[in-house]
């Protein structure tokens, strides 16, 4: 696992369940194509789960 994530949003949660766009709020995300630094943990990774089809991810 690598110590650190790097999220970017790549589609807008606009449409999104209300759910999904908290989880991207929670994430720190609020612009788009807006990148974020998180640890590599399980939390942060099942965020990402809910909401793989927003986000792009690398592992730093």
């Amino acid at each position: 696992m690598a110590e650190k994530l790097k999220i970017t949003l790549v589609k807008s949660p606009i449409g999104a369940v209300p759910k999904h766009r908290a989880t991207v709020q929670a994430l720190g995300l609020r612009k788009l194509n807006k990148t974020v630094e998180m640890p590599d943990n399980a939390a942060v990774r099942g965020m990402i789960w809910h909401v793989k089809h927003l986000v792009k991810v690398e592992e730093v």
